[in-house]
């Protein structure tokens, strides 16, 4: 949830770069880092700023590669944390495939992970529910990043200007919600008018995915045997993943696995703590399809933003 990159349901599948389009400086830097040499096979489906490519290693197992146009300076160090987050969490156990190197070009950077062969999970289901709160559960107290996703939350939610900024274009575009439409202005004001008294967090103790959605949840035989796109992670709350996971369950028969999320994320920081989290969502969901221009989806963005208002508001 708390991810510059958002929660985007609304790209269509396989967007991004086309293996065909992939330099070659590329797959010779990945070959160089890992070793063996590296074949594409094939595009898989699903992601929106990159496209995810199944390769072959020579000699090895198939992996899948990522790569993305070079933006920002810290680019790579980004995904360096990211793989330190991963192979600080599978030695606890956590299910998410290991990253077998990181390596930049002048135009990419590029990530090499494990290849699983499961789906995305096609729909949330009460027993996915169910043990994606369990896999939450093994993020308690493993924060290993000062990349603090619960502070970022709160200044995202209240429009406080202190503290580490993660993504200042999101902010930015957060600011200027207001100015969409009196419909989502209502929204976002009654959001701040919640948050407005809040204080900042004290602490950020576990280890926070920030990305905790159906699309990223790998499933076989109804069982989830990989969580993935762990490139954005960090430190805050665990609480964080439970609000985005609980963002998916607003339809039957998920109703009762929604209240346990309301009851869990509350348990973990409070009634206040939770409508920020709330707030952070809502407003990540709302900039996504007005920045992109999929003005057909806001409507129903702000319907479910007053929903779960509403449910957190039951609960006071």
């Amino acid at each position: 949830m708390m991810t510059p990159r958002g929660d985007r349901p609304l790209e269509p599948m396989n967007q991004g770069t086309h293996p065909e389009e992939l330099p070659a400086e590329v797959l010779d830097d990945v070959a160089s880092v890992v070793g063996a040499e590296v074949t594409l096979l094939s595009r898989l489906p699903g992601g929106f700023d990159v496209g995810a490519m199944r390769v072959q290693l020579a000699g090895r197992a198939n992996a899948v590669l990522k790569a993305w146009p070079r933006a920002r300076p810290n680019q790579l160090d980004e995904s360096l944390r990211a793989q330190r987050v991963v192979e600080h969490m599978r030695r606890r156990g956590y299910p998410t495939p290991a990253w077998l190197g990181v390596g930049a070009t002048a135009t990419h950077v590029w990530h090499l992970i494990d290849f699983v062969d499961a789906a995305p999970a096609p729909e949330l289901t009460p027993s996915l529910v169910e043990q994606l709160m369990e896999i939450n559960e093994l993020q308690a107290g493993q924060a290993s990043e000062p990349y603090d996703h619960w502070s970022y939350a709160w200044r995202l939610a209240t429009g406080q200007e202190s503290g580490q900024d993660l993504a200042p274009s999101l902010s930015r575009a957060v600011a200027g919600l207001s100015g969409y439409s009196s419909v989502v202005s209502a929204l976002v004001e009654r959001l701040r008018l919640v948050c407005a008294d809040v204080p900042p967090p004290r602490e950020a103790p576990d280890m926070v995915h920030a990305d905790f959605k159906p699309d990223n949840v790998l499933v076989r035989d109804g069982a989830v045997v990989a969580v993935v796109d762990i490139g954005n992670a960090g430190s805050g709350t665990r609480a964080t993943d439970l609000t985005t996971l609980q963002w998916h369950t607003f339809q039957d028969p998920l109703d009762g696995v929604r209240r346990r999320l309301w009851t869990r994320i509350l348990d973990l920081v409070g009634w206040e703590g939770a409508a920020v989290l709330a707030a952070t969502q809502i407003l990540t969901q709302l900039e996504w399809p007005i920045r992109h221009g999929h003005h057909d989806v806001v409507p129903g963005v702000v319907e479910r933003g007053h929903r779960a208002l509403d449910e957190l508001n039951a609960l006071h």
